[in-house]
């Protein structure tokens, strides 16, 4: 009894080591592999251009205290040691740098006098939530209207949902967000425009906590989500009418296939690679909207703190900030093509620049 279970176990081992060992000889492994490899490159270059450009504007984080006559020159050097402003801005670099490798560590945020990575960790659930929102919103929205608008081009449907895509590519966040400060405040109290929980959150049960989480964020949700609607959804009209205009298509509809299974099943399958293309992109680009957004309705996340940090030149949280941002992307970017390989099996990832 003990043999067969042992010799059980021998033959389980053996078949998830030959799983591991297929894994690492696949294709989807060898390229994740080199794109990490790439992507630590680009971090690496886009650091050290970050932190160039950032010391080569005018002033520094002590810019504030300088302008108070309380504070002497002493102080002001002691503060100069204290934060690493007196050395060299390679050797600043190369420390900052040095201190990532090797224990993790961004920085001590000047303002905050606490670490980068702890700050971060504190926004970024707010940001990501509102992100996840906003995409799901904007492709659960724009698909299916770019599906009808393309099945039906130049009827007065389409043409509606032209409009009402050009109408949504003309306000870009700044104006969203305004406008719907204007709205919240007509409409008040019906939409809160002010952080991400009530007052009373911390007494609400748990489904309360989340209703009034999910509250708050209507308004940031759709600040975020009109511009990338429309964007998407005249891209998903356009790549669908490409795609409806093969011969492959024209020659299932003249096998009788009904009208539905050619639209859904063989038009819309190959239309939608060019827009799984664009989510690493959308991804990225959401935090670039959330410092306004965030900033509109007090929202505490990481596009709001950023934008406090570049506005008071705190330096490392700001280089933390941009390089979470090209994280964002290079990330977004990979999955991108990883579901790019899932949707479609005949794309070959080493084709794939």
């Amino acid at each position: 009894m003990a043999s067969s279970k042992s010799s059980s176990n021998q033959r389980r081992l053996q078949a998830v080591g030959r799983w591991i060992l297929d894994a690492v000889r696949g294709e989807t492994f060898a390229y994740v592999v080199k794109r990490v490899l790439q992507g630590a490159f680009t971090l690496l270059l886009a650091s050290a251009l970050s932190f160039l450009i950032i010391q080569l504007a005018p002033g520094d984080f002590l810019d504030s205290f300088r302008q108070d006559p309380r504070i002497s020159a002493e102080t002001l050097k002691a503060f100069r040691e204290q934060f690493g402003l007196d050395q060299p801005v390679l050797q600043q670099y190369w420390l900052w740098l040095k201190e990532i490798v090797t224990h993790g560590n961004f920085g001590v945020s000047f303002a905050y006098q606490r670490p980068v990575t702890d700050l971060l960790w504190e926004r970024m659930f707010a940001t990501l939530l509102l992100a996840v929102a906003s995409l799901a919103i904007t492709w659960a929205i724009a698909i299916p209207l770019g599906i009808v608008g393309a099945v039906n081009q130049n009827q007065q449907i389409d043409r509606i949902f032209r409009v009402l895509s050009y109408i949504g590519q003309g306000f870009p966040t700044l104006i969203t967000g305004l406008l719907l400060l204007f709205v919240a405040q007509a409409l008040s109290p019906l939409f809160p425009v002010g952080g991400m929980t009530s007052i009373n959150h911390a007494d609400l049960n748990p489904l309360g906590k989340l209703l009034d989480i999910g509250w708050h964020m209507i308004l940031p949700t759709i600040a975020l989500s009109i511009t990338g609607f429309a964007g998407l959804q005249r891209i998903t009209r356009g790549e669908l009418l490409d795609v409806l205009r093969q011969d492959y298509i024209q020659t299932a509809r003249a096998k009788g296939l009904p009208e539905n299974r050619v639209i859904y099943v063989h038009a819309l399958r190959n239309a939608i690679n060019p827009l799984i293309t664009l989510l690493g992109f959308e991804f990225a680009g959401l935090l670039g909207g959330a410092f306004i957004t965030e900033t509109f309705f007090n929202w505490p996340g990481l596009g709001k703190l950023t934008l406090q940090a570049v506005t008071a030149q705190d330096l490392y949280l700001v280089m933390a900030s941009l390089m979470m941002g090209a994280v964002m992307l290079i990330v977004g970017n990979l999955l991108a093509d990883l579901l790019l390989k899932l949707v479609d099996p005949r794309i070959k990832l080493s084709n794939i620049n």
